[in-house]
């Protein structure tokens, strides 16, 4: 077999050891910038021009870092599971794009002589490297550290040239089929480092904590002999000795304490920043210095819209700065090891790690695992290599807590072989690893994607046992760990609440991480400039994922989404809370820390109207506990009260500022006499000034009708007080001044992600396949009555038997309104469940603006919109819009009391319901909405389209996990909606 080198199975024979990632103050040469870049289809090409004088005045420039695909050179290509090419490990085809990079430079003045490292940190998927000629090795392991000895090879005077040759395909590819862009280049750093005589190659910290007595245990070891400094303890000691040291500040998510120290000899200083803490599996549960932990995770991959997973110090930080935001507490680094400057971050800002190898062989699975590198005895020392680089290179950070082994690669002796070097390198942290169910070789038990029931029973210790009785009894006492849950694709996930439910009732069970952090979605144009973000099978690709690469809780351009939202809600930390006997209880969820760094303020709402406002004192609780407080006296209120509850911070944090909320609660107030005749002004509440409610009120439909002479025929047409109805058509035309059409029965959605679930159990086919995207409206009769119409339509899809009758009730009530009633009944059989059960109205699309009382701000439905709370909330129609990337259902409001929809001219239609209804208002209809493949493909008709609802289904997970749990299904049954109308 000719073999190329980038077929090879081996490690890279001439790197350097891998080490940690070390802070030194030893020059170092950044060689980041516009390198000289020649793209070409194949590998075999030749390498004349790894020499000095080769002439490149002709190829192009490239950033380094980047990824050539997302500069012109190729394309990009996203698959979930498939490999874009034959399965033959190690072969790859001759089809390889290839990038051939030229970069020269010169050493800055006082450049020490000596020896000296070429690092490169991350390039996919492998790399031949030359320095003036002189072939210095190969990189293999896309986003794994590779450093050369550079020190015969470089000049101390005049220009040094760095010849690169990277390949897209490689044997490490196999390894790397990691559910995401197919993207390569140059996409991390390049440095060079000196390495001074008697300077320090590596360094590991040790530092653990006694929560017994507070004291903390620092060893630092170094490859030659050093002195290790930590002034604010005191510490100046022999590197290589244990210290006891009796007070220390424990490090935490919660509370990142870290201590400055240096390692230093005569040649050189290393600085470090150090966190005291004891990760240990006790009695089957995960602590973190003697405290049991709840993960409150997400997946996160590397990504930028514009640069992919060339990330920037910038992106990592707002990636960290808005995990924190939204009450994150862990991160794993799905699936490979990140920059070594997000751990640095985690360890600043407390964010708990997963640090995974990176290693997933899933496409293997297409085949029945046949050939999977993962039990495949060749490729053992390559995997056994990946994992040695990574925990030599992140050891020192007190964040990472678990290592992974990988992700989706089967199982094998070769991850048995990773896990007894990981164990036996680093015992000081636990093993993870899900696919292996059996867990013969980690520590915890993961599983990804469980029903809310399995959960539960994993929680109880009543999980379906292993044919093993010896590892059945070993992962019973486990900790478990839902390594991947929720997944956030599209509209969603729906059901966040009752897994956290199950994770704060049961110690085994320790939380999880929700797939994932962010959409990676690439920023593209439309001929005529319009922006979008692409997904598979946009860039031409023959096999692809489609929007698959598309399920974060973060747009591409990092927009926190309605999932994220409720996600915050979900992971509170504090949990405010009725205590049943007309006070408050404050619940602290912390594991470490108390709640002294949070205010908790109070607001009363009329109406959805601020009238008073002030503080609780709830003092300190804490973790793990809680106090009752009471209840502020409350002024009296008139309309439907609401009073909120907001945990915020008292001062400023790295990662927010003062004010910003960390929880809250919305309580229904009563507004009876008693409570308004009980309730004096409370010290330090705020009186606000009263509003006057628009035109209605409160008021709901049922309330006395006008005069019967309202009511009269014209021509085809029935004139019902303020309205105008079509007896051809059965529908409404006018409203006061208004032009309307409806209305008109909607039972279809624009489905989502989770309806179409695509490695889940579909909705959307079933629905199709029953004609509820293509249903046709029979008129029965219009019937005039004195004081209105009753109109009946038969609605129903081609080809079935099964229908909805519906009935539309119109009365004229006084103050020139109208009453509406529909009723919905099946009849025949329909399939559940159904999408939705409301009706639309056609309105002109000058009517633009919305203003509801109801929840809000954002989109909710029956399991989602967690975030929401009732409240008097406006948007324009275009604001109402989510903006998935994949167009789909989406922009609903829930428990809606009333809403108008006005024009900039002023004027408009109002709609208050008897009871709370969904309100959705879009600029085109769910039909067109459905169409759509992307944002781009959707633009205003003319109309504003406003669908008031009486149900709802879920939305659920299923895009890859669980469908809509049962009490949120929208079974076929006999529906009632009331609702008043009127013109402005």
């Amino acid at each position: 077999m000719n073999e190329a080198w980038y077929e090879s199975f081996a490690p890279p024979p001439t790197a350097r050891p891998p080490r940690a990632w070390l802070d030194s103050d030893a020059p170092r040469l950044p060689l980041d910038g516009h390198w000289r870049f020649r793209y070409a289809e194949r590998a075999d090409g030749p390498l004349d021009f790894t020499r000095p004088a080769f002439d490149d005045a002709g190829w192009d420039r490239l950033p380094v870092p980047a990824h050539w695909q997302l500069h012109g050179y190729g394309a990009p290509a996203y698959t979930n599971i498939a490999y874009p090419f034959p399965l033959d490990a190690p072969r790859v085809p001759d089809e390889n794009p290839t990038g051939d990079y030229r970069h020269t430079f010169r050493l800055p003045e006082g450049w020490p002589g000596g020896p000296a490292l070429l690092r490169f940190a991350g390039a996919d998927s492998a790399a031949l490297v030359w320095l003036n000629g002189v072939e210095l090795g190969r990189a293999g392991g896309s986003r794994l550290t590779t450093e050369f000895d550079v020190t015969d090879a470089l000049r101390p005077d005049g220009d040094n040239l760095i010849a690169v040759r990277v390949v897209q395909w490689s044997a490490g590819s196999y390894v790397e089929d990691q559910d995401m862009w197919w993207l390569s280049g140059i996409f991390r750093g390049v440095d060079l480092l000196a390495r001074p005589e008697g300077g320090i190659g590596d360094v590991e910290v040790s530092a653990g904590y006694d929560h017994l007595t507070g004291a903390g245990t620092l060893a630092v070891a170094a490859d030659v002999p050093a002195r290790v400094r930590v002034p604010e303890l005191g510490v100046d000691a022999a590197a290589g000795e244990t210290l006891r040291l009796p007070a220390v500040e424990p490090w935490s998510a919660e509370s990142p304490r870290l201590y400055d120290a240096t390692v230093s000899t005569g040649a050189e200083t290393v600085t470090l920043r150090i966190g005291f803490r004891t990760v240990r599996i006790d009695g089957g549960v995960l602590t973190v210095n003697g405290r049991p932990v709840l993960f409150r995770g997400v997946n996160r991959h590397e990504f930028h819209p514009d640069r992919g997973r060339a990330v920037t110090e910038e992106d990592m930080l707002d990636d960290v700065r808005l995990m924190k935001q939204h009450n994150i507490n862990a991160v794993r680094t799905s699936h490979y090891p990140p920059h070594p400057r997000f751990l640095e971050l985690c360890d600043e800002y407390g964010l708990y790690v997963v640090d995974e190898c990176d290693l997933e062989t899933h496409g293997f699975w297409q085949v029945g695992w046949r050939g999977n590198p993962a039990d495949d005895p060749r490729w053992e020392a390559a995997l056994v290599d990946r994992m040695r680089r990574t925990v030599e290179r992140d050891k020192n950070h007190p964040s990472v807590v678990l290592w992974s082994l990988g992700n989706e690669s089967g199982s094998g002796r070769n991850l048995a072989a990773m896990a007894r070097w990981a164990r036996h390198r680093d015992p000081s942290r636990p093993l993870l690893y899900e696919r292996d169910w059996t867990c013969r070789d980690v520590d915890v038990y993961s599983r990804m994607y469980l029903p809310v029931a399995e959960v539960e029973a994993i929680g109880r210790g009543e999980e379906a046992p292993l044919p093993d009785p010896a590892l059945d009894a070993r992962r019973r006492g486990m900790p478990f760990i839902h390594v991947e849950y929720a997944h956030a694709m599209g509209n969603g996930p729906g059901g966040l609440a009752e897994y956290q439910r199950l994770y704060e009732t049961y110690p085994r069970l320790q939380g999880g991480f929700v797939w994932e952090w962010i959409d990676h979605g690439l920023r593209a144009r439309t001929p005529d400039g319009r922006e979008y973000f692409a997904y598979g099978g946009d860039f031409g690709e023959v096999l692809h994922d489609g929007n698959f690469v598309a399920d974060g809780l973060l747009f591409p351009d990092r927009t926190p989404s309605p999932g994220l939202l409720d996600l915050k809600k979900v992971f509170e930390p504090v949990r405010i809370a009725p205590s049943g006997d007309g006070g408050l209880t404050i619940h602290n969820g912390h594991i470490h820390s108390g709640v002294s760094k949070l205010d908790f303020r109070w607001v009363l709402e009329d109406g959805g109207e601020a009238v008073a406002r002030g503080a609780l004192e709830v003092g300190d609780v804490p973790p793990g506990e809680s106090v009752r407080v009471d209840l502020p006296a409350l002024p009296a209120t008139a309309g439907e009260a609401h009073l909120t509850v907001r945990a915020v911070l008292a001062a400023d944090e790295p990662w927010a500022k003062a004010g910003h909320e960390v929880a809250a609660t919305q309580l229904p107030v009563s507004t009876t006499p008693p409570l308004a005749a009980a309730a004096p002004r409370p010290a330090g509440a705020v009186p606000l000034p009263a509003t006057v409610p628009p035109a209605g009120g409160a008021t709901r439909a049922g309330v006395p009708t006008a005069t019967s002479a309202a009511v009269r025929r014209d021509g085809g047409r029935v004139r019902l007080g303020p309205g105008l109805l079509d007896e051809r058509t059965g529908r409404l035309v006018r409203l006061g001044d208004w032009a309307v059409d409806g209305p008109r029965l909607q039972v279809w959605r624009a489905p989502t992600d989770n309806d179409r679930a695509p490695h889940g159990e579909a909705l959307e086919p079933l629905w199709r396949a029953a004609g509820l995207d293509r249903l046709t409206h029979r008129l029965d009769g219009v019937s005039v009555t004195g004081d209105g119409a009753v109109v009946r339509v038969r609605v129903a899809p081609a080809s079935s038997d099964g229908g909805l009758l519906t009935t539309y009730t119109w009365r004229i009530l006084a103050g020139d309104r109208l009453g509406l009633v529909v009723e919905i009944d099946p009849d025949g059989r329909l399939p559940g469940p159904l999408p939705m059960l409301g009706v639309r109205f056609a309105l002109p699309g000058e009517l633009d603006q919305v203003e509801w009382f109801g929840r809000g701000p954002g989109e909710a439905y029956p399991d989602t919109g967690l975030a929401t709370r009732v409240g008097r909330w406006f948007r324009t129609v275009a604001d109402l819009q989510t903006p998935y990337l994949f167009p789909q259902e989406n922009g609903r409001r829930a428990d809606v009391r009333w809403a108008t929809v006005t024009g900039g001219r002023g004027g408009g239609v109002r709609v208050d319901g008897r009871t709370p209804f969904g309100l959705t208002v879009r600029p085109w209809t769910a039909e067109a909405l459905d169409r759509a493949a992307h944002p781009t493909d959707l633009a205003p008709d003319g109309r504003t389209w406003l669908t008031l609802d009486a149900g709802h289904n879920g939305i659920g997970s299923a895009s890859c996990g669980p469908g809509v749990l049962p009490p949120y299904l929208l079974a076929p049954a006999p529906t009632h909606l009331e609702l008043t109308l009127q013109a402005l």
